[in-house]
């Protein structure tokens, strides 16, 4: 079997903790390109558009490995070039970014509520990842496992591109035990504690998930902790990890999360509210660690603010 060649290092830094695009020069597709501009143009113009793709060129964005491209260079297949996209303008989350653990392997950060974990459509520079590359200069920081973004607590990283692997199986295996804290409507007709199995989908494009009939593919355990006046403390234990599992599985039990924007009713888009924030918190992450053998135990210093 043929090996690809590795590709080279990015001649880019990061940008505000962003890695830049890599792009591979394609071979074999006969598509005809005599320069390095017909290529992006065909690439990229269709969603930025071809006038700023050409203004991205000429003012030097997209680089090679002996530095900033012009557009009349003849295209040479399997070529790698970079460049940094242009980021959607971002309403700055008020809130830090806890450090709970750090060490050379990982860090167990504590995340704010609003703060996505990760770059992903619109959330790009206002994530958790971003702010802890540029914060403690980590440059290769990668998440183990995501957070929901209205969902505070802790999140696991880590340090060093090679190690990511081992500590993502222990999510995919389920061999991390998840704590979380929710504050919702106390009702006693509800009998707790209990385990909720179901099955849950989620369409892409669809702001909620939905429980459907089934072979369950979702399990939490919810417990009672406390109420008063109305509205209940609940410890939440999930087994598995389905997108908006907690959310649905407690708007299904009648105790949707006070603060949610989407169950039961999907609120209407418009500017965030940071003085609601879902009443969801990431409490505890407990593993073995697969490097030394030992126990880790980690547990977040955020407190829920409750009903507003």
């Amino acid at each position: 079997m043929r090996r690809r060649n590795r590709a080279p290092v990015a001649p880019l830094p990061q940008r505000y903790g962003i890695d830049p695009v890599r792009v591979r020069l394609p071979e074999g597709v006969g598509a005809g390109w005599v320069t390095v501009r017909d290529f992006l143009v065909e690439r990229y113009g269709g969603a930025v558009g071809v006038g700023r793709v050409e203004g991205m060129v000429r003012e030097g964005r997209f680089v090679g490995v002996d530095g900033p491209v012009r557009g009349d260079e003849p295209y040479v297949a399997g070529r790698y070039l970079w460049f940094h996209r242009d980021f959607p303008a971002e309403t700055p989350v008020p809130f830090e970014v806890g450090v709970v653990h750090r060490d050379e392997r990982i860090v167990v950060a504590d995340k704010p509520h609003f703060l996505a974990t990760m770059p992903r459509g619109r959330h790009v520079t206002e994530t958790a990842l971003a702010r802890l590359r540029r914060d403690l200069g980590l440059p290769f920081l990668q998440p183990a496992h995501r957070l929901d973004r209205l969902t505070a607590g802790l999140v696991l990283f880590v340090v060093r591109p090679e190690d990511r692997g081992a500590y993502q199986t222990l999510f995919r295996d389920r061999l991390v035990r998840k704590e979380y804290e929710a504050v919702a409507p106390y009702d006693p007709a509800v009998e707790l504690p209990v385990t909720v199995r179901s099955r849950i989908e989620k369409e892409r494009g669809v702001m909620a998930a939905r429980e459907v009939p089934g072979e369950p593919n979702a399990e939490s355990r919810v417990e009672l902790v406390r109420h008063a006046g109305g509205v209940g403390w609940y410890r939440l234990v999930p087994v598995t990890g389905r997108t908006h599992q907690l959310r649905v599985h407690m708007n299904g039990l009648g105790l949707p999360i006070l603060g949610d924007p989407v169950y039961p009713v999907v609120r209407e888009d418009g500017p965030e509210d940071f003085s609601r924030p879902l009443q969801l918190l990431a409490r505890t992450l407990e593993f073995t660690d697969p490097f030394t053998g030992g126990a880790r135990a980690f547990e977040s210093p955020s407190v829920l603010s409750g009903p507003s």
